[in-house]
């Protein structure tokens, strides 16, 4: 489910199964870009994540993707950031906490980026 919103999105806070943007409770995986909010992200477990599950991601034409891997910072596998990375996409890993933070600031500069976040 897709929700676009008038106003560009801030990420006001997560915590493990609960992610509020603009005033809007999100329970569930979820890709934000500009100010839209892809709901039900259903990526692969971590561990055997392909570029199918980024998909939805590479058709944004994001600059940089944000990867929010919940309460602690994990990694995808080498071979799919370097197949992510060879399209020309910047890619990040890192804590949920911080994917969000660093969404808000790179969107708010009007970066054109991809929260992908694991909620």
């Amino acid at each position: 489910m897709q929700l676009t919103l008038d106003k560009d999105i801030v990420i006001q806070s997560w915590s493990p199964g609960e992610l509020r943007v603009n005033d809007t409770l999100i329970n569930c995986n979820c890709l934000i870009h500009g100010k839209q909010v892809f709901k039900h992200w259903q990526p692969a477990p971590l561990s055997e994540m392909t570029r199918d599950d980024f998909a939805a991601a590479f058709e944004l034409k994001p600059e940089i993707i944000l990867l929010g891997t919940g309460a602690t910072q994990l990694f995808p596998s080498i071979e799919l950031i370097t197949l992510i990375m060879q399209q020309g996409i910047a890619f990040e890993a890192m804590d949920t906490a911080a994917a969000c933070r660093t969404f808000n600031v790179l969107n708010g500069e009007s970066r054109s980026v991809v929260a992908t976040l694991l909620v």
